[in-house]
């Protein structure tokens, strides 16, 4: 594997801290999270109490204050050699972001204590039926009372959306304005608001995804973010880091799949011989390693931009849009080195290849990722005569 020069000492202890913690916290417990449909309450305190959860909150909060991308990249990487369906990096690195660069005090003194300690698990609620990417289609509305706001709708395939305890929700504030987007923080407790089944999908069993109902939900002044009309304003500004965290897990997660790939053609015998020294398995092995090699290049380039605050929203795109194809390539060519056994349950790589296929989809396709590369390069088709 290629040596990443973004990381320094302090970057490794961590790193070997993270996988021991998954060793002991994670490993014993994925097939029953598996068979559950979520991962447990309990990680995720273990998760708080070990400093894991929202980093870069300040201290009075139970924060460590350390604001540093590259220690939610080592969590993102070392927790999906375990489980994907552990969806800490949403916690982490797309939902309390807003709480963190743009809520008030109040919401901070309120909220972010226990987003720390991991007694309220965070998710956003965005996606809609029928609306898929299109924000602007949203019909989840919010209609201001004066000291309240009252939210009807629903959204669908909402991650960590059993498990949460806080939900950062986007509804429609202006019936005559499509861009005038509120987002609303909402505690799981409210009255009105419901959870919906957990959806069954192809992988990411641990991970729960749901509906949520809103029906006349009371929504104190006080739980809107922003000025109930720069919602857009606010998820387009945090849309890059989502990418680029998503990006790291992906290469993480085909990583893994190269490495248990290496693990079974290098015992598994065929014609006498282990399957690894076939000059098919080898070229194989060989363009995986490169693609791999060239795709952490781009990421850490990508993260170090991210940190300089030069990341750009077609680089963000170019690197999610890049990497998700080349997880979803190779962890193909490693089912087919298992043969037969690359579509057993019990084999781990058939795992990593249903849990790929979503990384194509989610945080904007990558048809949409195309689109903005394409217009980024003055490749827009809104300027024809």
């Amino acid at each position: 594997m290629l040596k990443r020069r973004i990381f320094e000492e302090e970057h490794e202890i961590f790193r070997a801290s993270v996988r021991k913690w998954a060793e002991q916290n994670m490993a014993p417990h994925i097939e029953a999270w598996n068979e559950a449909g979520q991962v447990s309450k309990e990680v995720w305190l273990s998760a708080g109490e070990n400093g894991f959860l929202a980093m870069y909150a300040d201290e009075k909060y139970g924060g460590l204050g350390l604001d540093d991308f590259r220690y939610d990249m080592i969590l993102n990487e070392e927790l999906t050699n375990f489980d994907s369906g552990f969806f800490l990096p949403l916690h982490n690195r797309i939902v309390a972001p807003y709480l963190h660069k743009s809520g008030t005090e109040e919401q901070k003194d309120r909220f972010m204590p226990d987003v720390v300690s991991g007694k309220r698990i965070l998710a956003i609620g965005m996606t809609e039926p029928g609306t898929g990417s299109d924000l602007a289609a949203i019909r989840t509305r919010a209609d201001n009372k004066g000291d309240h706001w009252v939210l009807n709708g629903s959204k669908t395939y909402i991650s960590n959306g059993q498990i949460a305890g806080l939900y950062l929700i986007a509804a429609r504030t202006d019936p005559a304005d499509p861009r005038a987007i509120g987002l609303f923080w909402v505690e799981e407790e409210r009255a009105g608001f419901t959870k919906g089944r957990n959806l069954k999908k192809m992988g990411l069993q641990s991970q729960d995804t749901s509906e949520l109902f809103f029906e006349d939900v009371v929504i104190p002044a006080e739980n809107l973010l922003g000025n109930g009309r720069d919602g857009f304003k606010l998820m387009m500004k945090n849309l890059a880091e989502e990418r680029m965290i998503g990006a790291s897990g992906y290469l993480a997660r085909a990583e893994r799949a190269f490495t248990v790939t290496m693990e079974f053609i290098t015992e598994r015998r065929a014609f006498g011989q282990p399957i690894g020294t076939f000059q098919n398995s080898r070229f194989k092995m060989a363009e995986m390693r490169t693609k791999l090699d060239a795709a952490w290049a781009f990421v850490d380039h990508c993260a170090t931009e991210h940190m300089e605050g030069a990341l750009s929203s077609e680089h963000a795109a170019e690197v999610k849009l890049f990497v998700s194809e080349i997880e979803g390539e190779i962890v193909d060519a490693c089912v087919q080195l298992h043969g037969g056994a690359g579509y057993m349950q019990e084999y781990e790589i058939s795992r990593h290849y249903v849990d790929a296929r979503i990384s194509r989809i989610y945080a904007g396709t990558s048809e949409i990722m195309k689109e903005i590369i394409g217009r980024g390069l003055g490749l827009d088709d809104r300027k024809r005569n």
